[in-house]
């Protein structure tokens, strides 16, 4: 394994900490500030919505340049905000930090992503990318049960110094370990420089990427499959103590489960993908839909219901590297922007999912209605990914075991066979 990807992975760990962490220190933060928990969940929803931003601007905006030294910036960049959410005298700068940080977050997890999938040989690329995002799941399993514990009793503002610190260490790390890569503009090509890396033309080359109609059904895709996982999930503390009866003590230490599934599916599901990227998002998709319908049914079941938080866990995640990785198949001529726009589908379908969890809690349906909506919006998902898994077989000329690659039969044997699946694709377009 590429020591870079540790380095990665370690920013990936900060990143996913900072965004999750705050869940468990709302009450702190809002008594410090003097504000309603509701106007300190912004602190939540504006940094989702500034991801969104950072991950289509930002992204778009250091195409031009070499990977390495964007990623450094990047970090150091969600250094300063957090340092400023440690420091903040009030809730307004606090805010201001939070969405500081955030504007790395989905730059960072796309640029990285692409870096991930240069370190290693081209039937390893999703396993590569699973490793990155292993940080931010160990942020879910780790991070953030002992972030809230040490926040509880140090102080919401150590968990922050924490985060600062963690990040100081993923940019030595990234310095040191990340080798040098190409930038937006030698997409696609190899190192010597493919006709695909000259025409990808920096953003313009970029932009190009998204007429492709399967990333557009790939960022759908993520949008609705990972926005069901996560509606259940922004509502599981409700849904254990009101529903399964557990008490609230009880809830960090389940959530602990939630982030081993977290871990496994992240894991499994990039060595899967790396064999066939569409199967493996199908069957984790329609296996994630009969998870959520199964939990909504036994919610008060504690035993079922612990089994259910490790298994939503699991297949909830183990979509993430294969629609990582799809994305970046389709946009393989240029796919920073494409992989960047995807981590930001990721948080759109955060918000799509906890506010129809919302909705159906509002309208009195009771605390398994967000498991049920979840299960709605991924059976949505999995449609979708069912027509573009078709429709690219059928490009395809029905070649099996592809996952729905797009290199035309004739074009990849005038293809050196030695270039990754990807840059192959770039060469014959």
């Amino acid at each position: 394994m590429p020591v870079g990807l540790i380095a990665l992975a370690l920013g990936g760990f900060g990143i996913g900490l900072t965004e999750f962490v705050i869940m468990g220190l709302l009450p702190q933060v809002a008594a410090d500030f003097h504000v309603t928990e509701a106007t300190a969940g912004w602190l939540i929803s504006g940094y989702a919505l500034a991801v969104v931003v950072g991950a289509l601007g930002l992204t778009a905006a250091v195409t031009r340049f070499e990977r390495k030294p964007v990623l450094a910036v990047l970090m150091v960049l969600f250094i300063a905000g957090n340092l400023v959410s440690a420091l903040a005298p009030d809730y307004s700068v606090m805010m201001i930090g939070r969405i500081i940080a955030a504007l790395s977050h989905g730059a960072f997890f796309g640029i990285g992503a692409v870096v991930a999938a240069s370190m290693v040989a081209p039937n390893k690329k999703a396993g590569a990318i699973a490793i990155m995002f292993t940080g931010l799941t160990a942020a879910n399993v780790l991070g953030v049960p002992f972030g809230t514990m040490l926040g509880q009793a140090a102080g919401w503002r150590s968990t922050f110094w924490a985060i600062t610190v963690i990040g100081v260490l993923a940019l030595a790390g990234i310095l040191a370990l990340v080798p040098k890569t190409g930038s937006g503009e030698s997409d696609g090509g190899s190192a010597s420089g493919s006709a695909a890396g000259s025409a990808s033309g920096g953003l313009r080359g970029e932009l190009r990427a998204f007429r492709s109609g399967q990333v557009w059904l790939s960022i759908l895709v993520t949008i609705l499959g990972y926005g069901g996982m996560f509606g259940a999930f922004t509502y599981i503390a409700f849904t254990l103590t009101e529903v399964t009866g557990f008490s609230a003590t009880t809830v960090p230490w389940l959530l602990i489960l939630f982030g081993v599934g977290l871990f496994i599916g992240n894991t499994l599901g990039g060595k899967a993908a790396d064999k066939n990227v569409d199967r493996t998002l199908v069957v984790v998709l329609a296996i994630l839909v009969l998870v959520l319908v199964l939990f909504a049914l036994t919610a008060g079941n504690q035993p079922v219901t612990i089994a259910s938080m490790v298994l939503l866990g699991g297949f909830g995640f183990a979509t993430v590297p294969g629609l990582q990785m799809r994305v970046m198949k389709y946009a393989s001529s240029a796919p920073t922007l494409a992989s960047g726009a995807n981590i930001g589908a990721f948080n759109v379908g955060n918000a799509l999912g906890a506010w129809m969890g919302g909705v159906t809690i509002t309208a009195g349906l009771g605390y398994t209605s967000p498991i049920w909506a979840g299960a709605g919006i991924t059976l949505l998902g999995l449609a979708v990914m069912a027509f573009a898994a078709a429709a690219a077989k059928k490009h395809d000329g029905g070649r099996p075991g592809t996952g729905g690659s797009t290199v035309p039969a004739v074009a990849a044997a005038e293809t050196s066979t030695d270039l990754p699946a990807t840059e192959a694709a770039a060469v014959a377009r």
